[in-house]
């Protein structure tokens, strides 16, 4: 796969930008990759395809959960006892497909157990079920970019889409920082040159790079 200082070259390369040029900045050629990018990933999602390409995703191997109230957690109907847990910060940024943020896992610290994604709705449904007590299945949701549990766990792993670097939840001795442009783009090669074309067709309605010519010392107002 293709990291983000790559991609950012080989559009640069179409576009036969330099890095003297005050308006094609990384930032600003990575921001229109970026919203391409998104497009296909979509679609892609939407075909089936994405969740089958684990190369796109990445583990955060620790996120702390802390208590939370019902009302929060928009669980307030639940008429017994239910231990509520959020994550303590917001995730990074996810990408995002029809059906929310693209999440392909979220599992117990030690990888034996995974949580299966609801919605509080859902949840206050099957919790208020009279036979709810031999549902032994684990739950989550994401609202507000956060991750809720409903079970007393201090802490759990996630294997999603980021359109954010992870550098804030790098773990102590550093390993699992990275520069953003060392980041791999979450998107498979092979898709790229749709990103390129749309990119170039973009860049070419709204940036003029005039070629080394004989009127370039004429008056542009002639």
């Amino acid at each position: 796969m293709t990291t983000i200082g790559e991609s950012i070259s080989r559009v640069r390369g179409i576009m036969k930008g330099t890095n003297e040029d005050s308006f094609l900045t990384d930032r600003f050629v990575y921001s229109i990759i970026s919203k391409y990018a998104k497009m296909i990933l979509k679609r892609q999602q939407n075909e089936k395809k994405l969740m089958q390409n684990e190369d796109l995703f990445r583990i955060l191997p620790f996120v702390e959960l802390i208590d939370v109230d019902k009302i929060e957690a928009e669980c307030a109907p639940i008429k017994t006892n239910c231990t509520i847990k959020r994550t303590k910060v917001k995730l990074p940024k996810l990408f995002s497909g029809r059906n929310g943020p693209l999440i392909r896992k979220v599992y117990s610290i030690d990888g034996s157990k995974t949580f299966t994604k609801t919605s509080p709705t859902t949840f206050i449904a099957i919790k208020n079920k009279s036979c709810n007590k031999y549902d032994t299945t684990l739950y989550y949701w994401f609202r507000n970019g956060h991750l809720y549990f409903p079970h007393d766990v201090e802490g759990v792993m996630v294997e999603a889409l980021w359109e954010d670097a992870l550098d804030d939840y790098c773990t102590l001795d550093g390993d699992d920082c990275s520069a953003m442009q060392d980041l791999l783009l979450p998107l498979p090669d092979y898709l790229f040159a749709e990103v390129e074309q749309m990119a170039e067709q973009e860049f070419g309605m709204t940036i003029r790079i005039p070629d080394d010519g004989a009127d370039d010392g004429q008056n542009v107002l002639r």
